[in-house]
């Protein structure tokens, strides 16, 4: 590997301003929590937080492995959000810019954020929540979101919130698991010039078995689309705060009390609820947020995730806030009114520093590359200081375009690797630090101890594959599962590891030289064929490096009687979806492709095209969904968080 890296040196200018100047200062910082962990940790929750009570024990191992980080000390996160940064000056300050689907711009102060949040607080609490009170959030994005899980953070409720694209269903398993007493909605959301229901969702969930615990439903008026209120039940947000002051007495609470619930996506069964506390999250949202991202007073901060999803809890809702950044907050999607959207909000809002997915990066390399009118070079995007990728490995190619295309060549990229579980980054580039590697997430983040091991636990040399391991508890990490902590303890320390190691559930390699980290897919997404063992998103960045054809490639695995194991790979094209002779000839090309990069045994056996792939509304791909096209089988499994379901029946045709 080493010998075929393209290394991306740090700007002597970006380094000298940043936070974490050089790899010496990277190696200082890494050396003092070797030394000292305990007290590495604690000189930052020091720096960083407002306590109302100081704590004297930073981490509590006695329960292992249900760590305890700074128990004896209370604080609160929205006072920390908020209050401290109006108190240092800043109440004038810009906290949220928000443009809405249809490109209006609403902008509120630091002071006009505490008063909402505030006011939803108060009719919160005039409603009957309280401390420790489970708050479902099902709302689109929306500086009432925002306000909405700062209020619960200041009265001590615990929010859940939910993904405004899930179904029905899905909201009533998560409104069941939590015992939520009260859910905050909306009439409805706007998403690509479509009006799309919440409320009626909502009505539809509690009207299913198992939601019993629900008291009140607050609504807030977005479009003023025809809903149904339930008398008794149902308050329109604006009723419920008429008359509230707009100050409100934070709820001191412990440093573990429980902060939010996470549900992650994508799983089967029952949902699991990921538990992160107040004191060590907070911590950590905002650490990452100074040093990945090395926010200062005057950034302009866009972080593109949803708040349904933990990156929108860590990196709009809690981290930017906490050291009294700018964050924007974006209703829409990329490609709405056409796929120059992102650009275009560059340019205008100034935007210094942009985290996005892959998944969306990639889809723009596409729509940009046909049509010149929606490319980056056609807007001013020199405002752009730092780049960010978030939510699965990024490859080589969408890298280089997104490094040249959009950071002009000039903005370092920092490649982040993180989970719901983690609650911030854990492997990291630092932009005035770390030499860059297209496609690598490149080292821990300071006192973050990752390894990559074998399946008893032993460290594997580097440059061999293994399962990626974090050997001491950090501040920000999962708690519990909500209700069930034996299924916490064998999905993330299990006995196979002695209980010791956080199980990240990805393989890794790390280069022999530099030691840097690349992630090969879930360890569920490692592939055996013939005996020998693959990584998905090795195969996809194969595909996708063939530049000149391949758009996006999503890889799964399907049995088969001969090897065990065959690949099979969903490919979308930059020209349009081929069919018949010529279907097969690109096939045989790309095959070839994967040959030369990997080698024979990586060829996909079966190769399918199509328009795009199957796809939340937030940009994540449904590989459980291809999983079963692959094998043949019909899709039984709930599709209504799809933003192109008819994809569905394309992908299923063997062209």
């Amino acid at each position: 590997m080493s010998d075929e890296l393209k290394i991306y040196a740090p700007d002597p200018a970006v380094a000298a301003q940043a936070r974490v100047s050089g790899m010496a200062a990277y190696e200082a910082l890494c050396k003092e929590a070797e030394t000292d962990y305990e007290g590495f940790w604690a000189k930052r929750a020091r720096e960083l937080i407002t306590w109302k009570t100081p704590f004297t024990k930073v981490l509590d191992e006695s329960e292992a492995p249900f760590f305890k980080w700074f128990s004896d000390g209370t604080l609160n996160a929205s006072y920390n959000c908020l209050d401290r940064n109006i108190e240092r000056g800043l109440g004038d300050k810009t906290a949220l810019i928000f443009e809405a689907d249809g490109g209006e711009v609403t902008k509120v102060s630091y002071s006009e954020l505490l008063a909402r949040t505030c006011r939803i607080a108060n009719a919160l609490r005039a409603q009957g929540v309280k401390k420790g009170d489970r708050v479902v959030i099902y709302i689109a994005m929306s500086i009432d979101g925002v306000a909405a899980m700062q209020a619960c953070a200041r009265i001590g409720a615990i929010h859940s919130v939910v993904f405004g694209g899930f179904s029905a269903q899905s909201l009533r398993d998560r409104i069941e698991d939590t015992g939520a007493k009260l859910v905050i909605t909306a009439d409805e959301q706007v998403r690509g010039g479509k009006h799309l229901p919440l409320k009626a969702i909502v009505d539809e969930a509690l009207a299913l078995d198992g939601c019993g615990a629900i008291e009140k439903v607050l609504v807030v008026k977005r479009t003023g689309g025809a809903v149904t209120m339930k008398e008794g039940r149902d308050l329109w947000m604006a009723d419920a705060v008429a008359g509230l002051p707009d100050s409100c007495e934070p709820e001191w609470v412990e440093a573990e009390h429980p902060l939010f619930l996470l549900y992650t996506s994508g799983s089967t069964g029952k949902p699991k609820g990921v538990q992160h506390s107040t004191g060590g999250y907070l911590l950590h949202a905002a650490l990452t947020t100074s040093w990945t991202f090395d926010l200062r007073e005057d950034d302009v901060f866009w972080c593109t995730a949803d708040i349904g999803w933990v990156t929108g809890h860590s990196y709009i809702t809690y981290g930017p806030l906490a050291l009294g950044g700018t964050e924007i907050v974006f209703e829409g999607v990329p490609t709405y009114p056409d796929a120059g959207r992102f650009w275009k909000m560059i340019q205008d809002h100034k935007v210094s520093i942009f985290y996005t997915a892959p998944t969306a990066i990639r889809s723009l390399i596409k729509a940009a590359e046909a049509n010149d009118a929606v490319h980056p070079k056609s807007y001013d995007l020199s405002s752009l200081r730092i780049l960010g990728s978030v939510g699965e490995p990024i490859n080589p190619a969408a890298w280089e375009w997104y490094h040249q295309h959009v950071g002009g060549g000039r903005c370092p990229i920092v490649d982040t690797f993180w989970q719901t579980e983690t609650g911030g980054h854990m492997i990291t580039p630092l932009p005035g630090a770390t030499p860059l590697v297209p496609g690598s997430c490149t080292l821990p983040f300071p006192g973050i101890q990752a390894a990559v091991v074998d399946e008893t636990g032993k460290d594997v040399p580097w440059g061999q594959g293994g399962i990626l391991v974090v050997k001491r508890p950090w501040p920000s990490m999962i708690r519990n599962i909500w209700g069930d902590p034996e299924r916490f303890k064998k999905s993330y320390y299990p006995a196979d590891f002695q209980g010791k190691y956080y199980l990240a559930g990805d393989g890794a390699i790390r280069d022999p030289k530099t030691g840097y980290f690349t992630i090969t897919g879930r360890i569920d997404d490692v592939l055996n064929v013939s005996g020998h063992r693959m990584g998905t998103m090795e195969i996809e960045s194969a595909l996708v490096s063939c530049t000149e054809l391949v758009a996006e490639a999503a890889v799964v695995g399907r049995p088969d009687d001969t090897t065990g194991e065959a690949i099979c790979a969903f490919v979308v094209l930059k020209r349009p979806r081929p069919t018949g002779d010529e279907a097969k000839a690109i096939a045989k090309q790309l095959r070839d492709h994967v040959g030369k990069e990997i080698g024979p045994i990586a060829k996909p056996k079966d190769i399918r095209f199509g328009d795009n792939l199957p796809k939340t509304r937030s940009g994540k791909i449904m590989r459980r969904l291809l999983r079963s096209i692959a094998k043949g089988e019909a899709i039984t499994q709930d599709t209504s968080t799809l933003e192109n379901p008819a994809i569905l029946d394309q992908l299923a045709q063997n062209n």
